[in-house]
């Protein structure tokens, strides 16, 4: 029978005692926990042990005896450890000794209904008892459910972890407290305390408070029915920089909530929240200062509209080379000359309104700068709307022309269905056979014809604004992606990960450190952290999708039969 003892490397050194800690049958292992010194009462330590396990909510027993360094003066120290096992009476009763002058341990269980025949190969696994309390198991991210093998194995290392980590209040117990019990542990030479920590601590219960009153304020100012009026709710629905505030929103009400954590996801999930709001606003301030410094703010201004100008001069351009012979292409005239014109006065009302805001354009910018203290991604929505309404012209010539081309689109469909005599069932949503008479038929093929003709020319147009609106959502949709990566990445995990990487764990790798014959076999428990791929995967703070998520397919399909591809923000698109 192969019996494993998981020992603290901190209680190497201890004096002799008692070995305290968890017996797991199923595992047929001891998972030591402390060490109990000399002088003691065996009756004080049952009630102590037992007020512990009352308190952990785990198993604890003394399960053997320790002694320091094995002399030949101390048999009657041996045999009284010994005679302790009929007092504490734990099957098997383990006893530990180094062995003065070797680096070889001695290792003995007596069982009470062992009949002596058989020999225990005993396992000696050294931990470190503070980062194995202080460590989070993580299940392997390809685990296969036919690998019963390494299912059984995590489950053991997880025993062994959630023993240590629920034992925390009887590692809160020093040597400099008095009491009949004196123990050795990772924390017997003091408790770890950090004075800023306590004082953060005092102060955040006051600050929290003020939060909360100021959040439930806004959020019932939100809230009111003043904002559920068609305008007000239809900005607020569009523009990104509102959706961005109500998440924020979401995260500081999470933070600041008095509920305590349940379990440690959610308390590395407020974690999270917390550090990327604070990074947010870092990089906010960090832009503010910069765009206020030399007067960036005016010569942003200035060159606005001169920038404005030049889009507008060169989509002039491109209309009058749309209106001539674009590539050797001949066009149908009339319809050329009417689009063509329709575009270059909406390039006129455009530029005419750039103009009237010119004198305004530094006092936007100056208070749109101010709004970088909310945080960087606060920012990145305010250009990405500035870029929207800039280039709400290129947005109107998309759409005209993308309805033109879909109504011509579908109307050559219904009429090549009619030469098919066939006709869409709008009921039943399928397409049935028809008898149509001789005028339906020749006023189909006038139709048809008119509208193939004209579809060259209406293509070419839609075809190029598609182009530039496709550009301005690419730019959008480049701005929108680095907003939801500050919001989604896990900065607290990932900084764990890289300062502490013991508290991610993965797994164990056990390490051998002497082996020899008739002696218990010594390794060395490490514990292996997860791959920053992995933490990212696992900790990723939920986002709101900026665009409708359609397949590359259904995306062709959509600019082939000229649908409209908005670029809106979706109302309960949340992703993990």
């Amino acid at each position: 029978m192969v019996l494993k003892i998981f020992f603290p490397i901190c209680c190497s050194a201890a004096e002799s005692g008692l070995l305290v800690g968890r017996w797991i049958p199923e595992q047929n292992s001891a998972v030591i926990l402390a060490v109990i010194h000399f002088p003691f009462i065996p009756g004080q330590v049952k009630q102590y042990l037992s007020e512990m396990q009352h308190a952990t909510q785990v198993k604890l027993s003394v399960l053997g005896s320790w002694t320091k360094t094995k002399q030949a003066k101390e048999e009657s120290l041996d045999r009284f450890l010994e005679d302790l096992g009929t007092i504490f009476s734990h099957d098997p009763w383990i006893q530990l000794s180094k062995e003065k002058g070797s680096k070889f341990w001695s290792c003995s269980a007596s069982w009470k209904d062992s009949n002596g025949n058989e020999e225990d190969e005993n396992i000696l696994v050294y931990y470190d008892q503070r980062k194995v309390m202080l460590s989070q198991l993580h299940p392997a991210q390809d685990q296969v459910v036919s690998s019963d093998q390494k299912t059984v194995e995590a489950s053991k290392l997880v025993a062994v972890f959630d023993t240590v980590a629920k034992s925390k209040l009887l590692f809160m117990k020093d040597r400099y407290d008095e009491g009949p019990v004196k123990l050795t542990h990772w924390q017997s030479e003091g408790v770890e305390a950090s004075i800023i920590v306590e004082l953060l601590k005092q102060a955040s219960v006051p600050a929290c408070m003020l939060i909360t009153f100021l959040l439930s304020l806004v959020c019932g100012i939100c809230k009111s029915r003043v904002l559920t009026f068609w305008p007000l709710s239809f900005i607020w629905s569009k523009l990104s920089t509102c959706e961005q505030l109500g998440h924020r929103l979401q995260h500081l009400q999470i933070i600041s909530s008095r509920r305590k954590a349940p379990n440690q996801t959610q308390l590395m999930r407020k974690a999270n929240i917390f550090l990327s709001l604070l990074i947010d606003m870092t990089l906010g301030i960090l832009l503010m200062s910069w765009l206020y410094q030399k007067n960036r703010i005016g010569h942003l201004a200035n060159a606005l509209v001169p920038m404005a100008d030049h889009v507008a001069q060169q989509l002039q351009d491109l209309l009058q080379w749309l209106m001539g012979v674009p590539a050797g292409l001949k066009m149908n005239r009339a319809l050329d000359q009417v689009l063509g014109r329709f575009f270059l006065y909406h390039i006129h009302l455009w530029i005419s309104y750039i103009h009237l805001m010119s004198p305004f354009i530094e006092m936007i910018l100056w208070h749109v700068g101010l709004s970088a203290c909310l945080g960087l991604t606060v920012a990145l929505s305010i250009v990405s709307d500035i870029i929207a309404l800039m280039t709400f012209h290129i947005y109107c010539f998309y759409v005209y022309g993308a309805r033109l081309y879909c109504l011509k689109i579908y109307g050559l469909s219904s009429l090549w269905r009619l030469f098919r005599g066939k006709k869409w069932n709008v009921l039943r949503q399928r397409v049935d056979s028809c008898s149509y008479d001789l005028d339906q038929l020749f006023i189909g093929t006038l139709l048809f014809t008119i509208l193939l003709f004209l579809l060259p020319t209406t293509a070419l147009y839609y075809l190029v604004f598609t182009l530039l609106r496709l550009l301005v959502v690419i730019v959008q949709g480049l701005i929108h992606l680095l907003v939801d990566l500050i919001n989604s990445l896990p900065f607290y995990s990932v900084i764990l990960r890289l300062c502490r990487s013991y508290r991610l764990a993965s797994g164990v790798k056990f390490r051998v450190l002497e082996q020899e014959a008739g002696k218990p076999l010594r390794l060395l428990m490490q514990i292996n952290p997860l791959t920053y791929g992995r933490v990212v995967q696992l900790y990723k703070l939920p986002t709101y999708s900026c665009y409708p998520k359609d397949s590359w397919g259904s995306l062709c399909k959509k600019l082939l039969v000229g649908e409209l591809i908005y670029p809106w923000k979706h109302k309960g698109e949340k992703q993990d």
